[in-house]
């Protein structure tokens, strides 16, 4: 799957989430949200990525943007990694995969000549009215969320004008 195009509507979803709770995407309507796929938590590049997100929490949500963090990892580890890392937003648990699989997530991966499926380290920011403003694939973690952040003061600064 080729995954979703800049322009397109984001996918609806309704998954739980860290502390029990569920999240979905028809309580952030009206409101941008940052999306972004991880492949599990507790690993090295996750947790660079998880808390480099963390750091910039507090100016996503001044920007008015939400941040959700999405694996296919269960809730109870998403409980010990949010609590491990003091994660400040929401860690949805996709673990049958018809999130990931909705964004273009789930790829085909290679690690020393074996071939798996895997999650795409990928981020998604999706406008107020639904659709995707910005699709980051193939995520490399240094400088990434500097560059999600100012995608996202962007699009806060343009539903200011």
């Amino acid at each position: 799957m080729s995954g979703i195009a800049e322009g397109s509507t984001a996918p609806s979803f309704d998954l739980p989430r860290d502390g029990g709770g569920r999240i979905r995407s028809a309580d952030l309507q009206g409101r941008p949200y940052v999306v972004y796929f991880y492949p599990k938590d507790d690993t090295s590049g996750c947790t660079k990525e998880a808390i480099g997100f963390a750091a910039a929490y507090d100016q996503f949500r001044t920007a008015g943007v939400e941040v959700i963090g999405v694996s296919k990892d269960g809730v109870a580890s998403h409980d010990r990694f949010k609590a491990k890392h003091g994660l400040p937003f929401p860690l949805a648990s996709d673990e049958t995969g018809s999130l990931v699989e909705a964004y273009g997530a789930w790829v085909e991966k290679s690690m020393y000549g074996r071939k798996y499926m895997g999650i795409d380290r990928s981020t998604f920011l999706v406008g107020p009215d639904g659709r995707i403003v910005k699709a980051w694939r193939r995520v490399s973690v240094p400088g990434h969320v500097e560059e999600v952040l100012a995608a996202a003061k962007v699009l806060a600064d343009k539903a200011a004008a």
